[in-house]
């Protein structure tokens, strides 16, 4: 095997007599999306809404998740080939727009960002519109009101934020114009003229018009009012006027002319002017929502409030949450509080109590763990991001690597830190329990594998040695089930084996490994599983790799945004594999109990935090991992929010 023109040496096992007779199939299990946790909430904005089934819809990476509150189930739209980045809910409920960025396959080949229409229900897809249209993505997403969502306006993700109108039943452009250069952050169909759009965003307010194929647009005026640096939202009021909320705090009601009001209707250019300005949050209001009393809804982000107003505009009532809010949306009596990028909060403003509540320092401010309690662990270490984790094997505790070369090691049960230490100044990349609990290895990006041992209650730690050898940061180590040896991998493509109860010995001959028994197999380079690796590889394919623990299947997350599932031994190349998809490059992917889920972790802390995708193995002979509680499982997942 070669990557980057070096040879990565491997020696045949013992009992494998004949290598050209080794048999590589296709695996039994299968890969299917189970739960997804997180939400894309850091950098979009039309991301959450309430449907007629009385299911969320929000997306995160490719996903668009359907997650019923009551019933605590979710379902999943995957027809997307790249990143979510936008939602828009059509005017009956049940039909969803989606809006993705472009992006490349894993041959380098571009895809082109499109809009998807589809039936919630069904989960089928009705429409795509804009193939080969849109520039870099989608970045705002509308249906008209009007006339029962017969229309789609779209602005992409071009300098120029081209703005288009299309057809919703034949998927045909009616309309295009370029908006402005300057970000668009929100576009909306007057509710009672489809010919009328509104457009904001960085320092300014369109009003367009819209007659067969061309559009025209009239700049909003501030006058005498301080003109903001973004107006991230607004809202038509039950009287036709228009309601913005910007960086200043400020809800501008801006009212129609006039003429304008006589012309309703007949494509007449809307000529808008601010009447009134009510100072509403400190800090930017991120998010208004109009009730169907003609209330409104402000939420700010900097204030953490959230704030009911009357048709007038006189504060009605106010509740402070735990982070700021970047959205709001209605439906069936339950307001969704869009967070400032890890989780949503649903809240029942009208009777003043949260489903589920949490937010900095806590592991998911909404459960989308469906009816676990979770912990944070940034909430001990706020400055720090946890970056590897392990459970011993009973369960009670787990070590937490960070990436200031401090480890900690946390009771399950009662969420108090039994321990803290550092190793080095570097990040932490990897730390792994022997089989039997007795040791605890700790890779780091200095270069050294610390080795630990564990004593009694799993509370007390003592230094037993250090493994010296690799030229490059640890990636990945193993330990043998006899609980004598270590096998680990680094930056650099090494293979190196160790002797830990012969002192952290290195092992120069690494013949004699070959038939050594390995208690887990999460090493990317390694004979067992260099069938893994893509022909031509540079190296960084392949970020994280679990074998089963009956040692059946390996599942792979790769650099292609894709979740592999080989038969193990995968010792041949161009082996044939199950794929499941998982945007954002992950860099974990483990196993935990029974034969139930396989969970994925990103790199970018969005599904970080954001793209916690479950990946459940189907098969007819149940799959066998390390068993833990998914109670526990759950509070791995809070250890990496904060990454």
């Amino acid at each position: 095997m070669f990557l980057r023109g070096r040879p990565i040496t491997m020696y045949i096992p013992s009992n494998i007599h004949n290598y050209e007779e080794l048999r590589m199939e296709l695996p039994t299990e299968s890969l299917q999306l189970d739960w997804v946790y997180g939400y894309r909430g850091r950098d979009s904005r039309a991301n959450l809404y309430i449907l007629a089934s009385g299911e969320i819809v929000y997306f995160i990476a490719f996903v668009v998740v359907l997650y019923h509150v009551q019933r605590r189930t979710q379902r999943h739209y995957l027809r997307h080939t790249d990143c979510v980045r936008c939602l828009a809910v059509h005017p009956d409920k049940v039909r969803v727009a989606s809006g993705q960025t472009a992006g490349v396959d894993k041959d380098g080949k571009p895809l082109q960002p499109f809009v998807h229409i589809w039936d919630s229900s069904t989960l089928l897809t009705l429409q795509q519109i804009g193939l080969g249209s849109f520039e870099r993505g989608v970045g705002s997403l509308a249906f008209s009101t009007a006339d029962q969502g017969a229309y789609l306006c779209v602005i992409d993700d071009s300098n120029e934020h081209m703005l288009s109108v299309w057809d919703c039943a034949r998927g045909t452009k009616q309309a295009e114009i370029k908006s402005t250069n300057e970000s668009v952050l929100s576009v909306e169909f007057n509710p009672q003229d489809s010919s009328n759009i509104i457009t904001s965003g960085k320092s300014h307010v369109y009003f367009w018009t819209w007659s067969n194929s061309s559009l025209t647009k009239k700049q909003g005026i501030f006058g005498k009012y301080k003109k903001p640096k973004f107006i991230q939202c607004f809202v038509f009021d039950g009287s036709g006027d228009v309601l913005t909320g910007d960086s200043e705090g400020n809800i501008l009601t801006w009212a129609r002319a006039a003429a304008d009001i006589r012309t309703l209707g007949k494509g007449a250019k809307e000529t808008y002017q601010i009447c009134k300005q009510t100072r509403a949050h400190e800090g930017s209001i991120f998010s208004l929502c109009l009730q169907r009393d003609g209330s409104v809804l402000s939420g700010g982000g900097k204030d953490r409030r959230l704030v009911q107003w009357s048709p007038d505009l006189t504060l009605l009532q106010e509740v402070e949450v735990r982070e700021g809010m970047h959205g709001l949306a209605w439906g069936l009596g339950w307001y969704c509080l869009k967070g400032q990028g890890r989780h949503p909060l649903v809240r029942n403003l009208l009777q003043g109590g949260a489903t589920r509540g949490g937010g900095r320092g806590h592991a998911l401010a909404w459960r989308l763990c469906r009816r676990y309690h979770l912990w944070g662990l940034f909430s001990l270490c706020p400055q720090e991001t946890g970056l590897c984790a392990d459970f011993h094997p009973s369960g009670k505790v787990v070590a937490v690597g960070l990436s200031s070369g401090r480890w900690l090691v946390l009771d399950t049960e009662t969420q108090q830190v039994l321990l803290e230490h550092t190793d080095g100044n570097e990040q932490l990349s990897v730390v792994r329990y022997s089989p039997d609990g007795e040791f605890l290895a700790i890779g780091s990006h200095d270069n050294f594998i610390y080795i630990y041992s564990v004593g009694e209650g799993e509370s007390k730690y003592s230094r037993f040695g250090r493994c010296v050898g690799h030229s490059s940061f640890i990636t990945h180590l193993d330990w043998s089930k006899d609980n004598k040896f270590i096998m680990s991998n680094s930056g650099d493509y090494e293979i190196l084996y160790w002797d830990v109860a012969g002192g952290c010995k290195l092992l120069r001959n690494r013949f004699e490994s070959r038939d050594r028994e390995w208690a887990s197999y999460t090493c990317v380079l390694g004979f067992h599983v260099f069938g893994v690796w893509p022909i031509g590889s540079d190296g960084t394919d392949i970020n994280s790799l679990c074998r089963s623990r009956n040692e059946r299947v390996v599942a792979v997350a790769d650099d292609f945004c894709k979740v592999h599932l080989f038969q193990y031994p995968c010792a041949k190349p161009k082996v044939s594999r199950h794929r499941g998809n998982r945007k954002n490059p992950g860099c974990s992917v483990r196993g935990h109990g029974g034969g139930a889920p396989l969970p994925t972790l990103p790199s970018d802390g969005l599904c970080a935090c954001i793209n916690f995708p479950l990946l459940k193995m189907m098969s007819k002979k149940p799959l066998e991992f390390p068993r833990i509680n998914e109670n526990k499982l759950h509070l791995f997942w809070s250890i990496f929010l904060k990454r």
